[in-house]
């Protein structure tokens, strides 16, 4: 029960970085999601199958409250005026993940981006998302390895985990994915936290904003 607890965490926290802003998923980002997951791109490389919006809605009623994962969605900073609540749709980037895949090693979270919206590609956010993602993974969730599986076809994705110090461990013909992975080491752990010390977290308000 200890790691669904930790798992949830985030229910009410938003992750302030130099180029993105981590938020939880909330009920108000589900139309844009929804949007963005109709391109026949977004399903190949996130090997999803396309649902309907109120299938939406319900998988992210259940993503909220899975024990076994942590989401984020990924806001452009550059776009964020700082009003958690609808105004967050004009904003949304993507999303990024943490799941416990393995049942006896709370300790390995396995991670995955997605910047879906195209005129954020390219420039740093998914590198920034992910970095930001494995430093709260690391001091809040208590993980020490990650991995990511990646289609064997987007190449962006790979290169970016590999600049991050992910070295491939596996290869799957079936599944036409790489795995990579990262354990971290005291060194990599520092590196780790020196690269997120720019990092604020503060407390999220579903819907609503603190008054000013």
């Amino acid at each position: 029960m200890l790691q669904a607890a930790t798992m949830r965490l985030n229910q009410n926290t938003l992750l302030l970085g130099k180029k993105v802003v981590l938020v939880p998923y909330t009920p108000e980002h589900v139309p844009r999601y929804h949007e963005w997951m109709k391109s026949e791109e977004l399903q190949r490389l996130t090997a999803s199958e396309p649902l309907t919006l109120e299938q939406e809605y319900a998988m992210q009623q259940s993503w909220r409250e899975d024990a076994d994962k942590c989401t984020f969605i990924v806001l452009a900073a550059e776009k964020w005026q700082g009003q958690p609540g609808p105004s967050e749709e004009s904003c949304m980037a993507g999303d990024v993940n943490l799941f416990l895949t393995d049942l006896g090693d709370p300790s390995l979270g396995e991670i995955e981006v997605m910047i879906a919206e195209p005129s954020c590609r390219g420039q740093g956010l998914g590198t920034e998302a992910v970095l930001m993602m494995m430093a709260y993974g690391v001091t809040k969730l208590g993980l020490t390895t990650f991995e990511a599986k990646i289609g064997q076809e987007n190449e962006p994705s790979i290169r970016m985990f590999r600049r991050l110090h992910f070295e491939q461990v596996a290869v799957s013909s079936v599944f036409q994915e790489v795995t990579l992975r990262l354990t971290m080491s005291e060194p990599e752990r520092q590196w780790l936290l020196e690269q997120t010390s720019h990092m604020q977290e503060k407390p999220y308000r579903d819907g609503s904003s603190e008054p000013h």
